[in-house]
């Protein structure tokens, strides 16, 4: 899937062709494409294909085409605070970008099939945290990653302002996945092959709008699935303390160079540990 806008020779060339395409309209939106470089997410001899509007997989690592992300992320209409759930994360690069925008206070889970993805898209973030010190505690809902059928989620456990399938839905899930979205939230996912846009504006009204015609691999069922996982999985969920909320009230407050300015003052040791300490917490 993918092929509708023509490569670029580096992100912000990829970028520039979904932008003209008119893929990409919002500038939170076009701010993360560019913000996290699409190559950092493909294995190591594989980046030659980063660039490309081309869905792109080898073994269990998948990548939709770019010209799809941009159309989830505009579609989901994103801002600072929402809880985001995907189901089928990957390599964590759509997690990624949507941290951004959600900011620090938001909540950001992500269900992934296979072991060696999570790995992956767990290494990844690392990389990015580790080369992006600027989002770390103050800008960025960090992800959290579980490995799991996202067809096995406890419906009953909790519920989300955002939520994307990224593989097609069997007809027999539809209402399912829609029970996992709050009133006034959004589902993305693809069915009968099309991506679709959910809306809920009631207990069991919703506004269905198709996006656009998509070719997705289907789910796995839980039926069928022969993996050894739970019948209902859970995501585990890890409140931040006061502190943790303090100290990112001051840092955002302060600004990266203003908290850089500070710590540079002759300050007692314990306020400057304070200020640049991030307990390890995923986020709830």
């Amino acid at each position: 899937m993918g092929g509708a806008v023509s490569s670029g020779q580096d992100n912000d060339e990829l970028i520039d062709n979904l932008k003209e395409a008119n893929y990409i309209k919002s500038p939170e939106v076009e701010h993360v494409l560019r913000v996290i470089d699409r190559a950092n997410y493909f294995p190591e001899g594989t980046k030659q294909h980063a660039y490309k509007d081309l869905a792109w997989k080898s073994g269990n690592v998948h990548l939709s085409a770019p010209c799809i992300y941009s159309q989830v992320l505009e579609s989901l209409e994103l801002k600072e605070g929402l809880s985001f759930l995907n189901l089928g994360s990957g390599t964590g690069y759509l997690s990624t970008m949507i941290g951004l925008i959600i900011g620090a206070n938001g909540v950001n889970h992500g269900v992934e099939l296979y072991g060696d993805v999570v790995e992956f898209a767990e290494t990844k973030l690392k990389e990015f945290l580790r080369t992006n010190p600027v989002y770390q505690g103050t800008n960025f809902c960090e992800p959290v990653f579980i490995v799991g059928n996202c067809l096995c989620l406890n419906a009953h456990y909790r519920q989300y302002d955002r939520v994307y399938c990224g593989a097609a839905c069997p007809s027999e899930y539809v209402e399912y996945m829609k029970s996992l979205v709050k009133i006034g939230g959004i589902l993305v996912m693809p069915f009968n092959e099309k991506l679709f846009r959910m809306r809920r504006t009631g207990d069991t009204e919703w506004d269905i709008e198709g996006l656009l015609p998509v070719s997705f691999a289907p789910l796995i069922n839980c039926k069928d699935d022969k993996k050894d996982f739970p019948q209902f999985i859970e995501i585990p969920t890890h409140p931040r303390y006061l502190q943790d909320l303090c100290r990112l009230v001051i840092r955002r407050t302060l600004g990266p160079d203003g908290v850089k300015q500070l710590c540079d003052l002759p300050l007692p040791p314990a306020l400057v540990m304070y200020l640049n300490y991030f307990h390890e917490l995923r986020q709830e």
